[in-house]
């Protein structure tokens, strides 16, 4: 996909794009439609090597650039040395793509910490463990955009889904508070909703039941999400801060 140039930013090497969580999915999508737009893309991922060196490959058979760049979201000393490594080689990080989740669903009063934990730290600490390095990379330059993917049970709510809800709500507070912080300096961040999405999330719950939830009668593609990602990220979305952007085929 061609457009505006996403960073009207001076110099000769590409800007960096880090997207966590890109192995497959909804990332993965992101990742492939950023590196469209001449982004060299740093593909996170946790232990799905294979999975993450099939994104790679992806985007160098698309003409584009990128490595991998791996690392747990909620191991903040693990985050710190994987980022100073990537903001050695690469002085200009344009984009940060908070991607990386996990479900853990069950019924709240039955719910063992673990599951309750586990979602809250991959998306709310890991929110927190890399978008603040990342931040303080893009102050200096005073420039820079910060998508996060929510969810729509973050608005909404969702029988089973307590913990992860609750995370993806907590993603919509800290979007919009820290886009209120580092507006004036040049940095947007915004988050996208999705609804159902047609990924390995989805995979186990019956999708005549979920057709039957979505006023447009089917789940979205990955692919959908991302361009409204990569509109986010791009100068079109210049006047654009602290929103969040519902990609759910019309759930209220």
């Amino acid at each position: 996909m061609t457009g505006q140039p996403l960073f009207s930013d001076s110099g000769t090497a590409p800007a960096l794009a880090l997207v966590t969580g890109a192995s497959r999915g909804i990332g993965r999508a992101i990742a492939l439609e950023l590196a469209g737009q001449g982004l060299h893309i740093a593909v996170n991922y946790k232990s799905n090597q294979e999975a993450a060196k099939q994104t790679l490959a992806q985007i160098e058979e698309r003409g584009g650039r990128g490595e991998l760049c791996p690392f747990d979201v909620t191991d903040e000393a693990a985050v710190n040395s994987a980022l100073d490594g990537l903001f050695a080689r690469h002085e200009r990080i344009a984009v940060l793509v908070n991607n990386a989740g996990v479900v853990a669903d069950g019924l709240f009063a039955m719910m063992p910490s673990q599951d309750w934990r586990r979602v809250i730290d991959t998306s709310l600490g890991g929110f927190f463990n890399v978008t603040k390095p990342v931040i303080r990379k893009m102050i200096p330059r005073k420039k820079g955009s910060v998508v996060t993917i929510s969810s729509v049970s973050g608005l909404i709510g969702n029988r089973g889904q307590a913990n992860y809800a609750a995370a993806k709500a907590g993603l919509i507070g800290a979007t919009r508070a820290l886009a209120a912080e580092v507006a004036r300096i040049g940095i947007r961040v915004n988050a996208v909703a999705p609804g159902p999405i047609e990924t390995d999330m989805i995979k186990d719950v019956p999708v005549d039941m979920l057709k039957k939830m979505i006023p447009m009668g089917r789940c979205g593609l990955p692919e959908e999400v991302a361009r409204v990602v990569r509109f986010l990220c791009s100068d079109d979305a210049s006047y654009l801060t602290g929103q969040v952007i519902s990609v759910n085929g019309g759930m209220v």
